[in-house]
C-alpha cells in the first residue's frame, strides 16, 4: 500500500507531495489535474501511461522528465523518471532496477475508467492483458516466457516484412525461432488456462451481484490463438506463405481473447449453426458452463451501453478476489536444477492498489454502492476521482477514516 506519494512534472502536477490511506477520494473539476494524479500511480506500476504512450506528451512543458515517488507501507520505495527522449529510470529502495516487471510486481494496480468501457467493442488487446494482468500477479514463470515469446514474434515478423521471398539461410532461421516460439507458446497458454479457469467463478459471482437478471445467459470464454491441440510451430510452417504476403505472423499467443457471450437458456433449441468454433478445437475454448455451447452471439451485440459498463466491471472486479485469495509461494532451486520447487516460506502479497476515475460519471448509484462495498471488504487501497463531493456520504458508509482531496490547477490539498 502506497503511504507517501511524490509527483513531479507531470501534466500539470508540478510537484505533489501527499500522504495516503486505504481510501483516498481525489476531488476536482475537469482539467485540474485529478486524473494525472491516478496516472502517475499508474505509470510507476506499469512503466506506461493509460492516457498516451509517448512520455513527451505527458511531461510538463518545458520541462526534461517527469517523476514519480512512492514509499510503501512496508518501507519499501518505488521510484520512475521518464523522460522526453523516452529514457526510463527505474528504483526498487533507492537501487536502480533494468526492469519494470520489478515494480509491477511491488505495486499491482487495477484501473477503472471510462477509457475501459469499451473494451468489449475494441480490439483484442484490452481483453488479453485483462487475463495477463492476473497470470503475471499469481504466475511467476509467466513473464519471462512472454518476453522471450515477443522477442521472438518481433524477431520474425521483422524477417516476413523483408521479403515475399526468403533465402535458405531465412528459412532455417525463420523454423529455429518457430520452434522456439512454440515452446514458450505452449508454456504461456497453459499459465493462461489455468489462470482462467480460476477466475470464471468469480466472474459469476460478480455477474450475480451486478447484472442479477443476465446471471446465467452471460458466459466468459478463453481462445488461445490458435489450435493447442497441435505444437504452434507445424502450424506456422502450414501458414507461411500467407504470412509471407501479409508481412506479419497471424497465429499464436498474441491473438489470444478473452470473449463474453450471450447465450440462448434454452439449450436444446440450439443448433450447430449457432454454436462458435473459433479453432475447432474445443480445447482452447473454455466456457463458463461446458455443459452449455457457445453462442455466436457476443454480449456486446445484445447489451445496453449501461449493461456493458456493469459488465466491465464486473470483469475487473472479478479479478480482485482470486488475486488476493491466491497464495503466493516463493520458489527455490532444487538438487535437480527445477526451479519450481516450493520454498517453506510464504511471500506476503503486495497490497493491489485500485484506480477509480470519475466513476459516477459512468456506473448508477446501485452499481457504484455494490462496487465501493466489495472493495472495502478487500485488503486493497483505493484511489477514486470525482467532479463533486456527492460520493463522500457513500464512502463514509465503507470506510471508517478515508483522505479527501481537492485538486484545483495542478495544485492537490487535503480537505
Amino acid at each position: 500500500m502506497i503511504e507517501r506519494l511524490q509527483i513531479s512534472h507531470l501534466r500539470n502536477l508540478t510537484q505533489v507531495n501527499l500522504q495516503s490511506a486505504a481510501c483516498n477520494v481525489i476531488i476536482g473539476a475537469n482539467g485540474s489535474g485529478k486524473t494525472s494524479l491516478l496516472e502517475a500511480i499508474f505509470l510507476l506500476s506499469r512503466g506506461k501511461s493509460f492516457r498516451h504512450h509517448q512520455p513527451k506528451r505527458y511531461i510538463q512543458h518545458h520541462q526534461n522528465a517527469a517523476t514519480v515517488h512512492a514509499r510503501l507501507n512496508d518501507s519499501s520505495t518505488l521510484a520512475i523518471q521518464k523522460q522526453a527522449n523516452a529514457t526510463t529510470v527505474l528504483r526498487l529502495n533507492q537501487t536502480t532496477v533494468y526492469n519494470q516487471s520489478i515494480l509491477t510486481e511491488q505495486l499491482p494496480t487495477l484501473l477503472i475508467d471510462p477509457s475501459t468501457m469499451d473494451m468489449l467493442e475494441q480490439g483484442s488487446a484490452s481483453r488479453r492483458q485483462l487475463l495477463d494482468w492476473l497470470v503475471f500477479h499469481m504466475k511467476q514463470g509467466f513473464h519471462p516466457q512472454w518476453v522471450a515469446y515477443q522477442r521472438l514474434l518481433k524477431q520474425r515478423n521483422s524477417l516476413l516484412k523483408k521479403s515475399r521471398h526468403l533465402t535458405q539461410v531465412q528459412l532455417a532461421e525463420l523454423k529455429s525461432w518457430d520452434k522456439g516460439l512454440s515452446n514458450h507458446a505452449a508454456l504461456i497458454h497453459h499459465y493462461r488456462e489455468r489462470i482462467f479457469t480460476e477466475w470464471q467463478p468469480y466472474f459469476a459471482e460478480s455477474i450475480a451481484q451486478l447484472l442479477p437478471a443476465y446471471a446465467e445467459k452471460l458466459s466468459l470464454s478463453y481462445n488461445a490463438g490458435y489450435d493447442t491441440s497441435m505444437a504452434l510451430e507445424v502450424q506456422l510452417n502450414e501458414r507461411l506463405e500467407q504470412d509471407l504476403q501479409l508481412g506479419y505472423t497471424r497465429i499464436g499467443n498474441h491473438r489470444a481473447d478473452i470473449h463474453v457471450h450471450w447465450r440462448s437458456s434454452d439449450v436444446a433449441q440450439t443448433t450447430n449453426d449457432d454454436v462458435k468454433d473459433v479453432n475447432s478445437n474445443p480445447a482452447s475454448n473454455t466456457d463458463l458452463n461446458t455443459k452449455l455451447p457457445i453462442l455466436k452471439e457476443q454480449a456486446a451485440n445484445v447489451l445496453s451501453r449501461g449493461e456493458k459498463k456493469l459488465l466491465i466491471t464486473a470483469l475487473r472486479l472479478s479479478q480482485l478476489p482470486l488475486l488476493l485469495n491466491d497464495e503466493k509461494t516463493t520458489f527455490a532451486i532444487g538438487k535437480d536444477g527445477n526451479s519450481d520447487v516450493p520454498n517453506r516460506h510464504t511471500k506476503s502479497r503486495a497490497t493491489p492498489v485500485v484506480l477509480l476515475d470519475d466513476i459516477t460519471a459512468e456506473l448508477d448509484d446501485r452499481a457504484i454502492d455494490i462496487l465501493l462495498s466489495t472493495l472495502a471488504q478487500l485488503p486493497c487501497q483505493v484511489f477514486m476521482t470525482s467532479l463533486t463531493d456527492g460520493i463522500l456520504p457513500l464512502v463514509h458508509r465503507y470506510w471508517s477514516d478515508p483522505k479527501m482531496f481537492h485538486v484545483k490547477q495542478g495544485s492537490v490539498t487535503l480537505l
